[in-house]
């Protein structure tokens, strides 16, 4: 079965247009390197729970919209394989593809597919 990161950030509101230019330059470059495809989505039902929820895991700010996103991989070798190349490719370098939102609140992780529907 495939493997999946995934990943929650918070982006302002206001870079949105940046945000999928950005994952969308990002999407072709790990793709290039074996990801099958990455998905990319815009909260618009998000809500704010009382013990967590996204926007408190990601300190949600009320100028900011919740992103929830994934990458799927045929295994996790391969994604093992290409994260090296991918980290140290020039163009998912800070300077000419930035990052338009707060790094330090994205969470992330690498997850086994265990059903697939």
């Amino acid at each position: 079965m495939s493997y999946i990161d995934g990943f929650v950030a918070a982006v302002p509101t206001a870079n949105k247009e940046k945000y999928i230019k950005h994952a969308s330059d990002a999407a072709a470059v790990f793709k290039e390197y074996g990801a099958l495809k990455m998905v990319e989505c815009w909260g618009d039902d998000v809500p704010e729970g009382e013990t967590t929820s996204f926007p408190m895991v990601v300190k949600c700010q009320p100028e900011e919209t919740v992103v929830f996103s994934w990458i799927e991989w045929p295994s996790r070798a391969i994604r093992d394989h290409a994260m090296p190349k991918i980290m140290d490719d020039p163009r998912l370098h800070p300077d000419v593809n930035p990052m338009p939102f707060d790094g330090k609140r994205l969470i992330y992780g690498g997850f086994e597919t265990i059903v697939a529907g």
